[in-house]
């Protein structure tokens, strides 16, 4: 099988695609890069914790970095900003989606686990996926986050995940937690989708390991 992953510099994400690396061939682990909102550490990150996952896992890794600052800067202009991260996940699936289409992959994996954050409660995993047709998997969704933490430290990913980069300056500061499709819906009806979808596909770097 081949998946395709969305892998930020965080913790999770680095242990969804571990745990589910022993039943693809390949995984394209796509990185949305999120500057301006963030510094060049974050992707720094993203492609230190790749080099390090391809050490221990048996599928190849395909590091795949995308621009996704020009999505925010125009969501964050012309819409809700209490959205801004259930939007941001709606488009970094659509980048997956279409890749995964490219690629003739199978399915997306992602790193939420229940509740953890605002976007991940029920309500929003729901309004998220409903971006793409595509199977997604959540290996980490019943974990919470000691959980996650212990196989980051026994993967070595742990220490690497945790290390200095500024944070995303684009998520909000009280965001929504229920939000509803149709909302969603009407505040993607003041942006054009499909065109900043096609640009930061257009954009995507890919990198050697």
């Amino acid at each position: 099988m081949r998946f395709v992953a969305l892998m930020s510099s965080g913790i999770d994400s680095p242990v969804a695609v571990y745990l589910l690396s022993k039943y693809a061939d390949e995984m394209l682990l796509i990185h949305a890069d999120n500057r301006p909102f963030t510094d060049d550490r974050e992707v720094e990150k993203f492609l230190t914790l790749t080099r390090h996952l391809q050490k221990q896992v048996p599928s190849k890794l395909l590091p795949l970095v995308v621009p996704h600052g020009q999505t925010l800067q125009t969501y964050k202009a012309h819409c809700d900003n209490k959205f801004t991260c259930i939007i941001c996940k709606r488009m970094m699936l659509r980048y997956a989606e279409a890749f995964a289409i490219k690629e003739h992959a199978d399915a997306i994996v992602m790193g939420d686990s229940l509740g953890q954050v605002a976007s991940q409660t029920l309500k929003n995993l729901r309004v998220v996926e409903q971006a793409v047709s595509i199977p997604i998997l959540r290996p980490l969704i019943g974990y919470d986050k000691e959980d996650t933490i212990q196989i980051a430290r026994k993967i070595g990913t742990f220490e690497l995940s945790i290390a200095p980069a500024e944070g995303c300056t684009a998520v909000p500061l009280k965001p929504s937690t229920q939000a509803r499709l149709e909302q969603i819906l009407a505040e993607e009806q003041k942006i054009k989708i499909d065109e900043l979808v096609q640009h930061a596909i257009t954009h995507a770097k890919t990198v050697t390991l």
